[in-house]
């Protein structure tokens, strides 16, 4: 993944903004600071609010900030953060997978995602806390055939042994790079009558390795 992070003095080009949902204790916090600083607390406490994390990246030659917010997912908070989905080009839906009931519950957070976020946001689900396979509680099939239905991307990961949590995390923001990117070269089209664009122009995301480790643990039903 070489020349894969950014540097903070290079213009930026795109800002993508993506929220973390899902019941309090699943490892939201966790899977943002194992991203953002490769750091893991044994010692977490719950998100007040919302809190969030910067990363910057390189997609295709272009440099992306992303903004990671991690919302509390206490129900004392849930209307402090509902304004927070505003704006969000991507989300991940986190639950436990030792934890039958933070993956039953992801039906009301999808349901409340998409009710205050713009129709068009790129949604991931997790299955956090892998590294615990004896503990399962949710299967992976159970879990597959919900990301199918709803038209997700899915993958479970470990945030305590850093399973697949860059993966996740490099494969939602390529998607949406991969969306934008596609929608300036419609509109720079337009501006230009149609013709300037029309010879072959394609977006090509070098980074192979999340294409590669994507179709391994991901599904998107188009």
């Amino acid at each position: 993944m070489s020349n894969l992070y950014g540097d903070y003095s290079q213009k930026i080009d795109y800002v993508f903004k993506v929220v973390l949902i899902g019941d309090s204790a699943v490892g939201k916090t966790q899977l943002l600071a194992r991203f953002s600083r490769n750091e893991f607390s044994f010692d977490s406490k719950a998100t007040i609010g919302v809190e969030f994390q910067t990363k910057t990246l390189i997609i295709d030659n272009k440099t992306v900030k992303s903004q990671i917010w991690d919302t509390a997912g206490q129900e004392r908070y849930r209307a402090v953060t509902s304004a927070y989905y505003r704006g969000a080009v991507g989300a991940m839906l986190v639950y436990d997978m030792t934890k039958r009931q933070s993956f039953d519950h992801m039906v009301r957070w999808l349901e409340e995602l998409r009710g205050h976020a713009d129709s068009s946001i790129i949604v991931m689900l997790i299955g956090n806390k892998s590294d615990l396979a004896s503990l399962r509680a949710v299967p992976m099939e159970d879990a597959e055939e919900f990301a199918q239905r709803e038209n997700l991307f899915f993958m479970e990961t470990s945030a305590l042994e850093s399973t697949n949590v860059e993966t996740c995390f490099l494969t939602i923001l390529t998607e949406i790079y991969r969306i934008h990117a596609k929608k300036s070269l419609t509109a720079n089209d337009d501006d230009n009558g149609g013709s300037g664009l029309l010879k072959g122009s394609r977006i090509i995301v070098s980074n192979q390795e999340i294409d590669n480790a994507g179709k391994k643990g991901c599904c998107f039903a188009s």
